[in-house]
């Protein structure tokens, strides 16, 4: 069976209609049923950053555990960023990663056990300067060269990347940048600002845009996915 990854802006669960619905959140989440989803702009930006998505509700409509990275007691994520694993995948790691910034960014890293495979996940929101944004993905880059174990690894996320190139310039032969598709706009997709990026050996059975009624009014970005097979051993 492929894994399916999803990275999903969700805008702080404000939505087109400019009401914070975290339960359509959620049903968009279950739309989509990734068993990997990493999440930006999951928590409020200012005083207790509250998530805005509530633990135990995620816990109650959906079969999914947030990894445990929140910087603050209300929190989900490290600087809006969270990721969430579907039950039955262990965590064997995970860690915040810091980032040169203009405004609050930042990314986090799960190593995850995949049918008795170490797996690597990366998300990430990226900042409006592109100079930053190559400097951003430079020190993602680096923390991933410093973990202990090198293993099959995922990034993804909102890159806030306009181009075709950019910060994408920054990834090596060893990678590949994929691009589901226009996600932003919600409501009528222009740019291609979230991707997904892999290392080398996994086998891309398909990726997309999840468009849906929920999804086109529930946060200013789609979700996009893929579905990999793990590199061959």
């Amino acid at each position: 069976m492929p894994l399916t990854f999803a990275s999903y802006n969700i805008h702080k669960a404000v939505g087109l209609d400019r009401r914070r619905d975290y339960e359509r959140i959620l049903r968009i989440l279950l739309e989509v049923d990734a068993d990997i989803v990493a999440l930006q702009e999951v928590d409020r930006r200012f005083g207790r950053r509250m998530a805005a998505l509530p633990l135990d509700a995620i816990h109650a409509a959906t079969d999914y555990t947030p990894v445990p990275l929140s910087m603050k007691p209300d929190s989900l994520g490290w600087h809006g960023n969270a990721l969430l694993v579907r039950k039955g995948i262990e965590l064997l790691e995970a860690a915040p990663v810091d980032l040169p910034v203009l405004e609050p960014r930042g990314a986090v890293r799960a190593d995850l056990a995949v049918e008795g495979r170490r797996v690597r996940v990366v998300g990430m929101h990226l900042d409006l300067s592109g100079l930053r944004r190559r400097q951003q993905v430079r020190r993602v880059l680096h923390h991933i060269a410093q973990c202990r174990e090198q293993c099959p690894t995922v990034l993804l996320g909102d890159f806030n990347e306009w181009s075709r190139q950019g910060c994408f310039r920054e990834f090596g032969h060893d990678w590949r940048v994929l691009a589901p598709g226009r996600s932003f706009p919600s409501r009528r997709p222009m740019a291609q600002l979230d991707r997904i990026i892999i290392s080398d050996g996994w086998e891309v059975r398909g990726t997309n845009v999840h468009r849906s009624a929920l999804s086109a009014i529930g946060s200013d970005h789609l979700p996009v996915f893929a579905a990999l097979d793990l590199p061959k051993k």
